[in-house]
């Protein structure tokens, strides 16, 4: 397994994990944010920007869920 292999399943395995996680809080929609941006940097570096374009959307519509206050209040 080369590098960039390496990066990308660390990348998506993150935003698994992340994803499953952000019932538990917060901090866990920002981390998404975060690992959607690791795996639109994958896609671009290796050649699928289709893919890089549509995690880093991914990555502003986490962010923006983590910045805006939820309905409940919370």
């Amino acid at each position: 397994m080369d590098a960039l292999t390496a990066f990308g399943l660390f990348a998506v395995s993150a935003m698994l994990v992340t994803y499953a996680l952000e019932a538990r809080g917060r901090g866990w929609i920002l981390a998404f944010a975060g690992a959607c941006l690791l795996g639109s940097t994958y896609g671009f570096l290796q050649g699928a920007w289709p893919f890089g374009v549509v995690e880093a959307i991914w990555a502003l519509v986490a962010a923006r869920r983590w910045w805006m206050p939820r309905p409940d209040g919370c």
